[in-house]
């Protein structure tokens, strides 16, 4: 995949104008999203440092690796909020603005006078989206918070670990892009639909707590129907089961299996010659742990790779545990287009991770790389009609 662009009818968002006021994770992957398909998003930094993520290791060259990984497609224009004459020309950019997305503490916008219903007295249609940790209501509206404090007090921190070490530090950014980064896309994509009828905008108030629950239902309705508490290790999707489990390989290498259905079980049972383990595919208590030790020194039989062939020609839902360098050298992973490289001014050829959602009619592509900071400043206040000598003395006093 290389940088071409397509042309605007093949883009799905062409014409959506975004400014992004957003640092790190969530809101930077929404709007990447959003720019992907075509929206044209001016990320809107502070002449300083810019975008915290531009600093965290590991470094391609003088960039961050994660903020090339979540920046492509848009332009930047420094800007000090804090100044009178950055609010105004940040105002004029909001009067023609589609959407708006910002990521502070409730209040943070009010007190600069930037806040929806503000800027809205100006432009009517504008979809406002605030992504914060707990929303812009409630007792911890205002409460610091980063993604393990959401996934912890949404319930679902319980779920990862076992009985012996207890809840652990998932892997994942689960609340910042399950619960903030796709429900502010969703959010925005449905105010732009709804405007469709009326011309009228709207506030899309996005608590990353409140976008965790929903990934609970499958647990939850063990707790809300059953008055059972999930915990990691204790339920069947949570470790507790040997046909939906993890299993170490003769080579050191981990296999799934995800044998939840009962044909897939008694396919397995078959396949590896234990059909006596067909009777009771949810034990607990010692035939349960039985029968792990029959699953463990099974596995250990065979390496990973010969396992995968093996189960996967039997069709049965299993998969090894991959490594980042095996994932992205998966041959499904390529075919797909999950890791492609794009060519950098300055940070030379970088990697980039893939589209998610392939269209038929409009894809995703690749129009900007990720901007150095400030890099569009000029361009973008050109385009809202200051001069170049205004623009001149905005930098001179440090607005921009």
């Amino acid at each position: 995949m290389d940088n071409t662009s397509k042309p605007d009818k093949q883009r799905a968002l062409a014409g959506i104008q975004v400014l992004d006021l957003t640092r790190l994770l969530p809101g930077a992957f929404c709007t990447q999203m959003l720019a992907d398909y075509g929206a044209d998003v001016l990320k809107v930094e502070h002449p300083v440092g810019g975008d915290y993520n531009r600093a965290f290791e590991p470094l391609c060259k003088e960039e961050s690796g994660s903020f090339l990984l979540l920046n492509r497609n848009k332009r930047s224009l420094t800007l000090d909020l804090k100044t009178e004459e950055g609010k105004e020309v940040f105002r004029r950019l909001a009067s023609n603005a589609d959407v708006i997305v910002e990521g502070f503490r409730p209040g943070v916008m009010e007190r600069l006078g930037l806040d929806y219903e503000s800027l809205r007295k100006a432009n009517p249609g504008l979809v406002y989206c605030a992504i914060t940790g707990y929303g812009q209501d409630g007792p911890y509206a205002k409460v610091a918070g980063h993604d393990l404090n959401y996934l912890a007090l949404a319930g679902g921190l319980h779920l990862f670990g076992t009985p012996a070490t207890g809840p652990i530090v998932p892997g994942l950014s689960i609340a910042d892009v399950g619960g903030g980064s796709l429900m502010a896309a969703f959010g925005i994509l449905a105010a732009l639909q709804a405007r469709q009828a009326d011309g009228q905008g709207q506030f899309v108030d996005i608590s990353m707590t409140d976008g965790l629950v929903p990934w609970l239902a499958y647990h939850a309705a063990d707790y809300l129907f059953a008055g059972l508490e999930p915990k990691g290790g204790e339920r069947p999707f949570l470790g507790a089961a040997p046909c939906y489990n993890v299993y170490r390989c003769g080579d050191g290498r981990h296999m799934t299996l995800g044998a939840i259905e009962a044909h897939f079980w008694a396919a397995f049972c078959d396949l590896v010659g234990h059909p006596e383990l067909k009777a009771d595919q949810w034990p607990e208590g010692e035939i349960c742990e039985r029968q792990f030790a029959v699953m463990r020194a099974l596995f250990l039989t065979a390496t990973a790779k010969e396992w995968f062939e093996r189960l996967k020609a039997a069709d049965i839902p299993a998969t090894p545990a991959n490594t980042m360098e095996e994932a992205f050298a998966d041959p499904h992973m390529q075919h797909r287009q999950m890791l492609f490289h794009i060519d950098h001014p300055r940070e030379g050829r970088i990697p980039q991770l893939g589209f998610p959602i392939k269209f038929s009619r409009t894809p995703a592509s690749v129009r900007l790389v990720p901007p150095l900071l400030g890099e569009h400043s000029e361009e973008a206040l050109l385009g809202a009609g200051y001069t170049g000598q205004e623009i001149a003395s905005f930098r001179e006093r440090n607005v921009i």
